[in-house]
């Protein structure tokens, strides 16, 4: 039997998706998104977990993103189950993008809390996303624990989402700023800042945050 042309593109494309070059990976990433074809979801969402390089994986997203939902969604719900925690922080991530509030469900807890950093950061940013209206605060509330966790990015990161969701943080700021441990109120004192003047930098933040807390301060004098 004849190959058809249309046949002969896909195996092509499928093929320069796991090609050893990263440009004929990108190439073939950006043919898959041009003309989308139900049979590359699985392939997109596989290579997705593994691709090694960041404009790559962002091609990647940027086609599944021209499938239909109804084929994606799924897919990439399945991922946030993986034990790989790239598959994780890419579903996460290509969610994100596709901004399908029916993803809300699969935001559990343990993905906001994650132990890998870069999943719990794409938790986040994915949450802020997806939250339905009237659960701003109950998202609050559980990325609030989060505070003082890991180095700047991660922690401009979760002063990014929470800010995001406006002044509903507040009672989820104003408990953290009280609490035991030091490097938990300096981050959230920074982020109280970033809330009240966006203009701030987090870098003049995090650091006037913990001037006032090595001197004892709560952030509320005057």
């Amino acid at each position: 039997m004849t190959m058809t042309r249309q046949t002969a593109d896909v195996l092509r494309a499928l093929q320069g998706l796991e090609d050893d070059r990263a440009s004929v990976r990108l190439r073939a990433a950006l043919a898959v998104g041009t003309t989308p074809d139900p049979c590359f979801v699985d392939k997109l969402v596989e290579r997705s977990a593994v691709e090694p390089e960041f404009f790559v994986r962002d091609m990647l997203t940027w086609a599944l993103t021209r499938h239909p939902v109804s084929l994606t969604l799924p897919a990439l719900l399945g991922e946030l189950r993986s034990d790989g925690t790239q598959a994780r922080s890419q579903a996460l991530h290509t969610l994100s993008k596709i901004g399908d509030r029916r993803a809300w469900p699969a935001i559990t807890r343990a993905l906001l809390c994650d132990g890998d950093d870069e999943v719990a950061r794409s938790a986040w940013r994915t949450a802020v996303v997806l939250v339905p209206d009237g659960e701003e605060s109950g998202l609050a509330e559980v990325l609030a624990t989060q505070f003082g966790r890991g180095g700047r990015e991660t922690q401009l990161s979760l002063s990014r989402a929470l800010v995001a969701l406006g002044d509903v943080v507040g009672p989820a700021l104003r408990a953290a700023t009280a609490a035991s441990d030091p490097h938990v109120r300096a981050h959230a004192l920074a982020t109280e800042r970033l809330l009240r003047d966006p203009d701030t930098g987090f870098e003049f933040a995090i650091e006037e945050a913990k001037r006032v807390v090595a001197l004892g301060g709560s952030g509320q004098e005057g």
